[in-house]
């Protein structure tokens, strides 16, 4: 017993002697050795974390570790996706509410889960090339199409000076004159339509471009039965609307391209232009605040980008095109239901006038949204 005893002796001296050597010795590797002070503002620690500033008194220093900082910094997620998608999908009303009443340790916040599921969206979108088109032009080209349409044209003027040769220059009978006339009736009307494509803003053609009125309405030529007008983009405001018509008219396809880049940038519009509608259908509660619907309409639109993005998975994948379907039509009801029943605290009924109310309101909401990047694409 005595050697062993010497021995253990003998081993327990020979890590203290380490120790005054390499103090790190022995720890995990990327750790700081424990100190009795925070190396970030010297305050004394008596555990993980100082009670000061709030830093980890152990300070990673490797490759995941850079890693883990920038999804935290990009995203603030850490392990708290794994609590917040779960609730967010089967229980939206609780995370809501459990949020609202201070609960936020154990959850992603709304504004983090909403940029996290836009980001992902937007990223799975162009992986899988699914996104608004940024040219009206063909497969074939647009020389193509004027060349077609040339032809067309051609053979339908050749076609009519034959009718009317005949018409002229035979003695046909009633009945042959008849069907001459009728076939000279149909080749003009083919011409008319002819003209009215020649007339499309990606067509160079001989047809005056349109012009607009003081009102700012578009006057659309339309034949010898006079004239048509149509409004295009009505924001109110004059110089707008005709900025619009004339850059539309120029480059479509860079319009839709900004619209499609100004979508993107601008997704987090949706949530104030939300808040109000829903303030509406609770304007008599006072116990709900405006915070309560930021976090109610932030939740949810977190929730319906991650719906949108794996609904458009189905869709292209072609045989569960229907489930994508089925996604997209039954499941927002039913989650913005749960959410305003568990997030209020409503009884059925006031739940479901309400749900009604608001699935009006989206349209709403929707379409304020692209006017602003319709004028956002104005600049």
């Amino acid at each position: 017993m005595s050697d062993v005893a010497e021995e253990l002796g003998a081993a327990i001296e020979g890590s203290l002697a380490a120790k005054a050597v390499e103090p790190s010795a022995g720890k995990a590797p990327g750790k700081v050795a424990e100190s009795d002070e925070c190396a970030n503002c010297g305050s004394s620690v008596a555990g993980d974390f100082c009670a000061s500033c709030g830093q980890k008194v152990h300070i990673h220093r490797t490759l995941t570790a850079v890693a883990h900082d920038l999804v935290h910094g990009v995203l603030h997620l850490d392990g708290k996706l794994s609590h917040t998608l779960p609730m967010l999908i089967l229980k939206p009303g609780k995370l809501t509410r459990r949020y609202i009443e201070g609960e936020r340790a154990r959850f992603v916040s709304p504004m983090s889960m909403f940029l996290f599921s836009v980001f992902s969206m937007f990223a799975v979108f162009q992986i899988v090339g699914i996104g608004t088109p940024t040219s009206f032009e063909l497969e074939t080209g647009m020389d193509a199409i004027e060349t077609r349409l040339g032809e067309a044209v051609e053979r339908n003027r050749v076609e009519l000076a034959k009718v009317e040769d005949q018409l002229e220059t035979n003695d046909p009978d009633p009945d042959e004159r008849n069907d001459l006339e009728q076939r000279k009736v149909e080749l003009e009307a083919e011409l008319y339509e002819f003209k009215q494509v020649e007339s499309l803003p990606f067509i160079e053609s001989d047809v005056p471009a349109p012009q607009y009125d003081e009102n700012g309405k578009r006057v659309v030529e339309i034949g010898d039965s006079g004239n048509a007008q149509m409004t295009f983009g009505e924001t109110g405001f004059e110089f707008l609307d005709k900025g619009l018509a004339k850059k539309w008219k120029e480059n479509p396809g860079l319009m839709l391209y900004k619209l499609q880049a100004n979508a993107y940038k601008f997704s987090w519009l949706l949530i104030p232009l939300s808040i109000p509608f829903v303030w509406l259908t609770f304007a008599w509660k006072r116990q709900f605040k405006a915070y309560d619907h930021a976090i109610f309409v932030t939740y949810s639109l977190a929730f319906m980008s991650l719906l949108f993005i794996t609904a458009s998975l189905f869709t292209i994948s072609g045989s569960w095109m229907w489930v994508g379907v089925f996604m997209m039509i039954f499941v927002p009801p039913i989650h913005l239901y749960k959410q305003l029943r568990g997030a209020y605290y409503l009884s059925r009924f006031s739940t479901l006038w309400r749900l009604i109310v608001l699935s009006a309101f989206i349209w709403i909401v929707i379409g304020l949204f692209l006017q602003t990047l319709l004028i956002l694409g104005a600049f």
